[in-house]
């Protein structure tokens, strides 16, 4: 049916140009919400009307004659028909849909994906600092990023994960103090306990571990205790360290690895925020006024001016910022992505706004931003709100304890990122149909069952291309075949739009296909030909569900066992 497609989308792009040369429609072929509505519709027509000064009814009657006459519709169309004002509805043949099984079984594990494009994207999420455990918003930006690289890497771009953190500043500092605090006996609640430090038991481990004069290496660095409890720049370094080393555990829990480490001192290190300060000025888009140093950011939108340098001389948090994104822009990423919380919405408009000003060609827009709201964790019905190890927060590594790491990513995709989402420990742990990440995995499950049972009977993997598909007409296994064939368009809007919540309604979508089909019809039956076709289907079937789900890094188990019993 992908070829299909393509086919009707080039002779369609021919018949326009007859009725109107030069005309750029791509976008009205599409494909309609109800399905008695036809396999695809064409909007061409009424889009033509208005600079052709013409019926649409009536264009759309010419559009179809023209449409009959090319191969790729006599090949593949079994009936054209107009609708409403101008909409032409377009019913493909059985064999259009049921070639969808043998290009599935064909590509494989790259069905739905593209070839490489030779462009950079690069994806910046989670970007902890290392003052802590990660938190829920982190395991929120975890899932969205790392689904977002898969979407992009299905596209044919070439994905560059990073984690940007802050190892200097008044938060590593109180680290450090706090962790000393716990060294000279110290414990929240005592009379010198600071106000201001953390409070979970994670610093004792620190303190602990220090004393002990451990070696802790992270992705990015290794350092060794003094054990000296006056020592406080060793304790920094040490904590750093430390935390980083576990958030390195949280990560790889969630199954995670980053590509590139970046330092928010190397941009003062390397005097890129000086440059960039430096670079303002010059071009006239900075001014000064009671003591501090202004960015004329509403000359490209913001609705005020933004202070860059206070009279302190330290600079707000938003210029090592835009050093950063020049930084990325000569890394030759035309591209970047970054998934922060909604609380970072003013960032955005002072960002673009000081990389315009900074006048280095990087293109207005730059970069994308997916802000996410907060995550919710109920359990037995009550809100969950704190974690011992954390003091006053739950954690990612928390939640993954608590389900799975599959439930985790399948759960905290499931809704647009700009909407908040209520974590149920709960569901996540039921193994039925209300647990949505069970359902979809079990419908994979459920598949390889029954092509197990098949292959046990004699069947053979292998010949399922050369299945006889023309025997697939019943109408949930039409409804599945349409479902198989809409994943590419799928994975492809979800990519443009940043949106891998989309990924997780099509499997829902799919899974509800193939379990409606399992109810149906018999797939292990006495007709030799039309079993093997059954399990070709059911094999494109698993495939999908498969890509899919790698996409959002959930497994896809071949066997589950559900809570309740089901018939035999």
């Amino acid at each position: 049916m992908i070829q299909a497609k393509q086919d009707l989308l080039a002779a369609l792009g021919e018949a326009i140009q007859e009725l109107s040369p030069g005309a750029d429609l791509a976008a009205a072929f599409e494909s309609p919400k109800q399905a008695s509505h036809g396999d695809f519709a064409c909007t061409a027509a009424m889009q033509l009307a208005r600079p052709l000064k013409k019926n649409p009814r009536e264009l759309a009657q010419g559009l179809i004659e023209a449409l009959q006459r090319r191969a790729a519709f006599q090949t593949w169309v079994d009936s054209l028909e107009i609708a409403g004002p101008g909409f032409i509805n377009i019913r493909l043949k059985a064999a259009a849909k049921q070639a969808v099984v043998k290009e599935v079984l064909e590509a494989g594990a790259a069905f739905g994906s593209q070839t490489a494009n030779g462009q950079h994207v690069m994806v910046e999420f989670v970007s902890a600092n290392p003052t802590g455990p990660l938190h829920l918003g982190h395991a929120r930006q975890a899932a969205l990023g790392d689904s977002i690289c898969s979407l992009f890497a299905t596209q044919g771009w070439d994905v560059t994960r990073e984690f940007y953190y802050n190892d200097a500043g008044v938060q590593i500092a109180t680290l450090a103090n706090s962790t000393q605090c716990r060294l000279k006996g110290l414990k929240p609640g005592d009379a010198g306990w600071p106000e201001s430090a953390y409070n979970g038991d994670y610093i004792q481990d620190i303190a602990d571990a220090f004393l002990r004069k451990e070696t802790v290496k992270a992705d990015d660095r290794e350092f060794t205790a003094s054990g000296d409890i006056d020592d406080l720049d060793g304790i920094r370094q040490f904590a750093v360290a430390y935390l980083r080393h576990e958030q390195d555990l949280d990560l790889q829990a969630f199954g995670l690895k980053f590509d590139h480490y970046f330092l928010e001192s190397s941009l003062y290190s390397t005097g890129r925020v000086e440059a960039t300060v430096a670079k303002l000025i010059a071009n006239g888009k900075t001014y000064e006024q009671d003591g501090a140093l202004w960015l004329r950011s509403t000359d490209y939108g913001d609705d005020k001016d933004r202070v860059m340098r206070k009279s302190d001389c330290t600079y707000t948090y938003f210029v090592p910022d835009v050093a950063y994104h020049i930084n990325k822009f000569e890394r030759g990423f035309t591209k970047c992505v970054n998934i922060q919380g909604t609380d970072h919405h003013g960032t955005i408009a002072r960002v673009r706004a000081g990389l315009q000003a900074a006048d280095v060609g990087i293109p207005q827009g730059f970069p994308d931003y997916v802000l996410h709201k907060m995550v919710l964790v109920m359990k037995g019905g009550e809100e969950v709100k704190l974690s011992k190890r954390a003091g006053s927060y739950v954690t990612a590594r928390d939640l993954i304890d608590w389900t799975s790491r599959d439930a985790v990513r399948f759960f905290l995709i499931s809704r647009k990122a700009d909407t908040e989402f209520t974590f149920d420990i709960d569901l996540a742990l039921q193994q039925n149909d209300e647990n949505p990440v069970f359902y979809v995995q079990y419908a994979h499950a459920r598949i390889c069952s029954v092509i197990r049972q098949w292959a046990a009977n004699g069947g053979v993997e292998a010949d399922l291309p050369g299945a006889e598909l023309a025997l697939l007409n019943a109408p949930a296994e039409t409804a599945l075949m349409l479902k198989l064939a809409d994943y590419p368009r799928m994975l492809g809007g979800a990519a443009e739009g940043l949106a891998p919540h989309d990924v997780t309604f099509y499997l829902r979508d799919l899974a509800a296909a193939f379990h409606s089909y399992y109810a149906a019809e018999r797939f292990l039956t006495d007709d030799d030909a039309l079993t093997r076709a059954r399990m070709a289907l059911l094999a494109a079937t698993r495939q999908v569900l498969g890509n899919a789900l790698a996409v959002l890094g959930v497994s896809a188990p071949e066997a589950m066992a559900r809570e309740t019993t089901e018939n035999p």
